[in-house]
């Protein structure tokens, strides 16, 4: 499972015209499924997203989780992450999940991100503009191996 967070002062997320989710302070993170990928790694890497240290303490030091500052959670499916990209000029998306087994995981994530946090979701497989404003900016690559 492939992740980018973002630390942001808000985002969201249109489709058709229509905002289908939006946070205030927090992250955005655009989440990717491989198809080996299971419930346990995604427990994983929402621990990592819950716990990751990314937001300012009273000194200024990135020392704080989402958790810590009661932020919001954005969660915006991105199968591209997924892609295999080591050859050539196109990129290639046997390495991504099928989709019934992405959106079940997608959902099991977000659902269990709402258990912790306030969380908002993008629309799974529909074509959605991503708003955000970065803050830093503060961006992180997470790869969470089964």
């Amino acid at each position: 499972m492939k992740g980018v967070i973002q630390r942001v002062a808000h985002a969201n997320v249109v489709v058709d015209g229509e905002t289908v989710g939006e946070i205030g302070q927090g992250i955005m993170l655009l989440l990717g499924v491989e198809p080996e990928d299971t419930e346990a790694v995604a427990d994983k890497m929402l621990h990592k997203v819950l716990g990751y240290r990314i937001f300012s303490d009273a000194d200024g030091r990135m020392n704080l989780s989402l958790k810590d500052i009661a932020g919001e959670l954005l969660v915006v499916s991105q199968f591209t992450l997924a892609a295999d990209t080591r050859k050539g000029m196109r990129p290639g998306f046997s390495t991504a999940a099928k989709p019934d087994h992405a959106e079940r995981l997608y959902e099991y994530f977000s659902a269990e991100a709402s258990k912790s946090v306030t969380v908002a979701n993008g629309r799974f497989g529909a074509d959605m503009k991503v708003s955000l404003l970065n803050d830093g900016p503060v961006t992180f690559l997470m790869d969470i191996q089964p």
